[in-house]
């Protein structure tokens, strides 16, 4: 099944998983600026978007096996494929890091998911996962890396303009960057900034952007447990190419702050992928417009250094 990312893509994508995924709250936080609240999202991230478009298109186009889904990731998009897989009646094997949080690794056994736990980075659960698949015919997925992962992603902006009109930008944090890649190819449309916001130890979209091809990074930040991807997708960086996008990095201490001051001023509990968003937002030399968003994309975390 051929697929690719464009605004066409991200249309069927809503079509595709209206009814199954809660549409996202918008609220109000300080002047100008707003929360979208995407970690309280079915498996509590964005990625339920993206793994129930991807499951429902090949169920749809008769791809997918009895076998089910196997998928690789640090946590989020396996929780999101273990649930969409339930969704459909398929069984799903996650490959995951053997130093995933142990929050998500519970989780994925709580959706039914066969976790299987693989070296320690990103990259071993990977190899693993795309062996399991050639052996037993089961459907590959990609935690980022993929037209129909990025395109339900992407449904996010339509629901947040709806919320705002009038939107002028919105920041998303990028790890491999299908969320990213998906809200700024629906955002183009409209005339819509995008910021995206990456740790400093996490800069796979910056070095693709200086290298002009997508390269592998290494990976060390607070949140690299859902920014960690060694490389960002040709989705992310051609998106970053083609938008009107401003790309930024943030350190470590700012996101742990962005992180805290959502507990303390909001009491939201977000992970620190999520509060990557925000702290480029607060961060920003410049006002980004009258009407912005934030999106709080995930919320898989332990919140017990939250509170004294």
């Amino acid at each position: 099944m051929e697929q690719h990312l464009d605004r066409a893509a991200i249309r069927a994508a809503a079509a595709r998983i209206a009814g199954h995924v809660r549409p996202v709250s918008v609220v109000p936080a300080a002047d100008g600026v707003w929360y979208a609240l995407e970690h309280l999202q079915h498996t509590g991230s964005f990625k339920a978007r993206g793994a129930r478009n991807f499951l429902a298109a090949h169920a749809d186009a008769g791809t997918l096996p009895e076998t089910g889904v196997a998928m690789a990731s640090g946590g989020n998009a396996g929780l999101a494929c273990a649930w969409a897989a339930r969704e459909l009646g398929v069984p799903a094997t996650v490959f995951v890091p053997a130093t995933a949080p142990p929050v998500k690794v519970e989780g994925l056994r709580r959706y039914g998911a066969d976790v299987r736990l693989t070296g320690d980075r990103y990259e071993q659960a990977l190899t693993a996962c795309r062996e399991f698949a050639s052996d037993t015919g089961a459907l590959l997925g990609h935690a980022y890396d993929h037209p129909l992962m990025a395109a339900g992603a992407g449904t996010l902006l339509d629901e947040i303009r709806s919320a705002l009109p009038g939107l002028d930008a919105v920041v998303v944090a990028v790890g491999g960057g299908g969320l990213f890649a998906g809200v700024a190819t629906a955002a183009r449309e409209y005339g819509v900034r995008v910021v995206a916001a990456e740790p400093e130890g996490c800069r796979a979209l910056h070095a693709a952007l200086e290298a002009g091809r997508v390269v592998d990074v290494p990976v060390r930040s607070v949140a690299s447990d859902s920014l960690g991807a060694p490389r960002v997708s040709q989705d992310a960086l051609d998106a970053a190419r083609l938008g009107a996008v401003d790309a930024v990095l943030v350190p470590d201490a700012a996101i742990t702050g962005a992180r805290r001051a959502l507990w303390e001023e909001h009491r939201l509990v977000v992970e620190a992928g999520a509060a990557t968003a925000l702290a480029a937002l607060r961060t920003a030399p410049q006002p980004l417009g009258d009407r912005v968003a934030v999106i709080l994309c995930g919320a898989n975390t332990d919140p017990s250094d939250l509170v004294p």
